[in-house]
């Protein structure tokens, strides 16, 4: 209905001739900010309502409670249900240490959160199909889980800023809601996603649409295509000093992978974005040191590059 919507207005109402480069990336453009937006409310509103029943609170108390592999597991699982950007998710990180949790398990929620969350899934399952998707969610699990348990490992708990451990937090008592609150809370949420992430959907889109529409297949296959062995490095590389999330950068790797672009290549650069953003480095400063902050950023990085070259081989 929404492409025959689109074809409607584009080819008819407005005038524009198919096919024409004008005409794909109008087309483009008001075709997936619908689907998108649509999806989105939809998704972000279930995905609420679920994590009604997963407070920080409890967060903290479940993962209190479990330590390595088995805590790394669930942290990384956790940050699916608790979608923070990278840089909010820092707060939960400090709290984390403060209560106790290992190092590394609270490494796996920080890589997770913001990597795997429900605008990624909902995004990257209305634009590539349920197999991307999941096959996504998967691989970015995996690369918290490994990623936590070699930060656990190095024994790093010294690279922590003093002042993290001496930061006393009380204990919270886990409130109840109504299933009318539970409504309630829900839609404001969607809302406050959407205000938050909606330019970012609208500026991805329109770059994705450009790049549908004008930008020639020769150029994006001659630098990152399939005969260049490095280029999912170098898409890993261009992607962490830039910041976006998940919904500016999706449908900026759609249109990429439409004129070409390996999806695993793709793939590694949304995750560099998403999950090693230069933002969130300035900010974990703040709580970390250099030589953690260095392990942090390399372990990610080298992971999401065997991620994106597992994603070239088997799709």
């Amino acid at each position: 209905m929404l492409e025959y919507l689109a074809d409607g207005l584009v080819y008819k109402l407005i005038g524009i001739q198919p096919g024409t480069r004008l005409g794909d990336t109008v087309h483009f453009f008001l075709y997936d900010t619908a689907k998108i937006f649509l999806l989105l409310i939809a998704i972000i509103f279930v995905v609420a309502v679920i994590r009604s029943f997963f407070p920080p609170e409890r967060a903290r108390k479940l993962l209190g409670h479990r330590r390595e592999y088995a805590g790394n597991f669930l942290a990384a699982m956790l940050g699916i249900v608790t979608p923070f950007c990278s840089c909010s998710a820092v707060p939960m990180f400090i709290g984390f240490i403060e209560s106790g949790l290992p190092l590394g398990v609270t490494f796996s929620f920080l890589i997770s959160s913001p990597a795997v969350n429900e605008v990624a899934l909902v995004m990257l399952w209305g634009l590539f199909g349920w197999k991307i998707a999941l096959l996504y969610t998967a691989t970015g699990i995996a690369v918290a889980f490994f990623g936590g348990i070699i930060i656990g490992k190095l024994k790093l708990e010294n690279q922590v800023e003093d002042y993290v451990y001496q930061i006393k937090m009380g204990e919270c008592e886990i409130v109840v809601p109504t299933w009318k609150e539970r409504i309630e809370n829900a839609w404001g949420y969607t809302k406050d996603i959407l205000k938050k992430v909606w330019i970012f959907v609208i500026v991805g889109i329109g770059f994705g649409a450009l790049v549908h529409g004008y930008v020639p297949i020769d150029f994006v296959l001659k630098y990152a295509g399939p005969g260049n062995p490095f280029a999912v490095i170098v898409a890993v590389l261009l992607g962490v000093p830039l910041y976006s999330n998940a919904a500016g950068t999706i449908p900026i790797v759609q249109a990429l992978v439409g004129k070409g672009l390996p999806m695993g290549t793709a793939l590694a650069f949304m995750m560099s974005i998403v999950a090693i953003s230069a933002p969130e480095i300035i900010i974990l400063r703040n709580v970390i040191k250099p030589k953690l902050l260095a392990v942090f950023v390399g372990i990610v990085a080298v992971a999401i590059i065997i991620v994106g070259y597992l994603f070239n081989a088997i799709l």
